[in-house]
């Protein structure tokens, strides 16, 4: 049986605090073996001084971009950018966070989540609990309105589901079957977790087969590399780079 629950009683994060000693303390005795920690990257880049002085988050986020995939602009003006960000992630605004940070911040997103998770997941190991850890961010998903949690950085746990070789329930062989179950646990966290309600990490129970090895690999594992991208840009900029490339090849 699946479980899924809050820790209550984390408060507010600030550089320097010690996130395994307050994820312990939240805990208490009740980690096991087989759990996953699912904690929401705010208050790891919190934890690590990930808090930029900046007061204009648009120029944070140019910063935090190395490729622009699709820029719009709403009838208000408003301008939002889907980028490539350090991380190879492809998101809007590079993961440049300005919602509860203090007045003239934003914050970024981890520089190594998945170092990160292993940093996290060897401390709570060390009290005889062999849990995995996994970082989760809210992204949106293209062609879908409305946004969900998702795994930026993983420890100790197998981020895919591997089923290829093995048959459905009809005997017919799976061919390209594999779940990102790190990103399906990521959302489902969110559930108990909420946007505002200061319960910025869930543990997950039940899914003991899914916990390995810290050295397993982590979530940049789930980026899809550039040569396999087939959307490597939004439409319109996909429309104006071929309809250059064709002026130039005429001229």
């Amino acid at each position: 049986m699946l479980q899924i629950w809050a820790l209550e009683g984390i408060g507010e994060i600030t550089p320097g605090t010690d996130l395994v000693g307050v994820i312990l303390e939240a805990a208490g005795d009740t980690l096991r073996d087989g759990d996953i920690v699912v904690i929401t990257s705010k208050i790891v880049s919190k934890a690590e001084g990930r808090i930029l002085h900046a007061d204009d988050r648009e120029d944070a986020i140019t910063r935090e971009t190395v490729r622009l995939v699709a820029s719009r602009t709403s009838p208000s003006g408003h301008v939002t950018r889907i980028v490539e960000n350090r991380l190879g992630i492809v998101s809007a605004a590079a993961g440049v966070d300005a919602s509860n940070t203090p007045e003239g911040t934003v914050l970024l997103l981890p520089e190594d989540p998945d170092a990160s998770a292993r940093s996290i997941a060897v401390g709570l190991r060390a009290t005889g609990s062999r849990v995995g850890v996994l970082i989760t961010d809210t992204l949106g998903r293209a062609w879908r309105e409305g946004q969900t949690d998702h795994a930026i950085g993983a420890a100790g746990v197998h981020v895919f589901e591997d089923l290829r070789g093995t048959v459905d329930a009809e005997g017919r062989p799976l061919v390209v079957t594999l779940p990102c179950v790190a990103d399906e646990l990521a959302a489902a966290t969110d559930l108990v977790k909420g946007k505002a309600a200061r319960l910025p990490v869930a543990v997950v129970r039940g899914r003991g087969d899914l916990v390995g090895d810290l050295d397993l690999p982590g979530a940049r594992s789930i980026v899809r590399p550039a040569e396999r991208d087939m959307f490597a840009l939004g439409s319109d900029e996909a429309y104006a780079a071929g309809f250059a490339a064709g002026r130039a090849a005429r001229a």
